[in-house]
């Protein structure tokens, strides 16, 4: 008699305080932001560290080693022109199967690692043209892939929106058009919520994923306009954050400042949301903590935890200086990325004999006109049998891990 009552008392508290015993229960079997820590359900503190599913459902042309052909739209667009829509439709369809498997998950937690983050494209949850598919895109089946292996794994997933509507960015990480369109067009923005509202709706309850990463870099620094720009962002942001929080109210929220996730003074009410971190990114400079002071400074003048998306493509031992500085200044971290052709990530794809007498020389050759494509078009069953072996020694087994770059990471090999 005197649990039950006890259990009403709890339950009449939980009403008055806008929620019910069993959202109270749902909501503890997530990771929740208190002050600057990130905290288990179990109560224990969350310092992440991990790496980006990089290039597999957001390709990166320098990540199959291609310099000028360098954003997903181009890439297809190049291997079009080379081998056809056919063998281009087939090759996506294979590389998505292939790049990341059960195997790499497991590889990743054998490391120590207790965070992914996943980039992917927009498009993957849209009727879109997009890696091989023209309509019914794959987008959440691929997530709900990696959900089950991370479960598998006891891993925990960041799913971060690389690549927005119109593009955030203006350079070719967003897959745009060289210019952050997102920022000047409401029916992007529309779409970029909507977006963000079904994916929220459909995770809402799964505790595997850490939070929601609203978008990858915004805003470069490129344009005249960058000022006018920057101050659209914490407004997106909170049209964004709303949209999420009509449907879930468990996940955190991940949000990037400006110019490669770096600066951090447009942002004015940084608890307009109780469950929201901050994302920054670092690639080089100093390996040092006064490197990063905006940073660390940001995080404690606003009380949230802030959080490294991406970092890497350094040497090992700058990496391995730069874990130090981000542990002391409890910063967890994600490396950038987990598989690509050579090296710098935690494991490296060997270039199939041939890919850059072949592939790579068509991907940097002048295109403008179709005399050049013509000109240009290498043989197709050479072409057609390159393809096919990027895509078997990305597997798993094919892969060569670089153990020191690992080691680097603060993960063991």
């Amino acid at each position: 008699m005197i649990r039950k009552n006890i259990l009403l008392i709890v339950t009449v508290l939980l009403v008055l305080f806008g929620c019910t015993a069993e959202e109270h229960t749902e909501g503890a079997r997530f990771v929740k932001v208190r002050g600057v820590d990130l905290i288990r359900p179990d109560g224990t503190k969350l310092f992440i560290q991990g790496t980006n599913l990089g290039n597999w459902l957001n390709p990166e042309g320098y990540m199959f080693g291609f310099s000028r052909t360098n954003s997903a739209w181009m890439i297809d667009l190049m291997l079009r022109e080379m081998v056809g829509p056919d063998a281009t439709d087939r090759f996506w369809c294979e590389f998505k199967d292939n790049y990341i498997t059960a195997d790499d998950i497991g590889f990743i937690a054998s490391t120590g690692a207790n965070t992914i983050r996943l980039p992917f494209n927009y498009k993957l949850f849209t009727d879109e043209d997009y890696m091989g598919l023209t309509a019914a895109q794959d987008g959440f089946d691929r997530v709900d892939s990696v959900v089950k292996w991370c479960r598998d794994n006891s891993l925990y997933l960041i799913l971060d929106m690389h690549d927005c509507p119109g593009g955030q960015t203006g350079d070719n990480i967003d897959d745009g058009y060289g210019y952050p369109w997102l920022f000047e067009s409401e029916t992007a923005q529309k779409q970029f919520c909507d977006i963000w509202r079904t994916i929220a709706d459909r995770y809402k309850n799964e505790p595997v994923i850490l939070g929601y990463e609203i978008m990858n870099e915004p805003i470069a620094h490129y344009f005249e306009n960058k000022d006018e720009l920057n101050k659209k962002l914490e407004p997106l942001y909170k049209r964004a954050v709303k949209a999420i929080r009509e449907v879930d109210t468990n996940h955190i929220v991940i949000l990037g400042g400006a110019r490669w996730n770096s600066d951090f003074f447009m942002f004015e009410d940084w608890k307009f949301d109780s469950n929201i971190m901050y994302t920054c990114h670092r690639y080089g400079g100093d390996a040092t903590a006064p490197a990063i002071k905006e940073y660390i400074d940001f995080r404690n003048r606003t009380g949230v935890p802030m959080y490294m998306g991406e970092i890497g493509h350094n040497t090992d031992e700058w990496q391995a200086d730069f874990v130090k500085v981000m542990k002391d200044n409890n910063i967890g971290y994600t490396f950038w990325p987990y598989k690509k052709v050579d090296g710098s990530c935690m494991n490296g794809i060997t270039r199939p004999e041939g890919w850059d007498s072949v592939i790579v020389k068509f991907s940097e050759a002048e295109r403008t006109t179709f005399n050049d494509i013509r000109a240009a078009r290498p043989d197709q069953k050479t072409a057609k049998k390159l393809l096919r072996e990027f895509i078997e020694n990305s597997k798993f087994g094919n892969c060569k891990p670089q153990d020191g770059y690992i080691n680097s990471m603060g993960l063991k090999k």
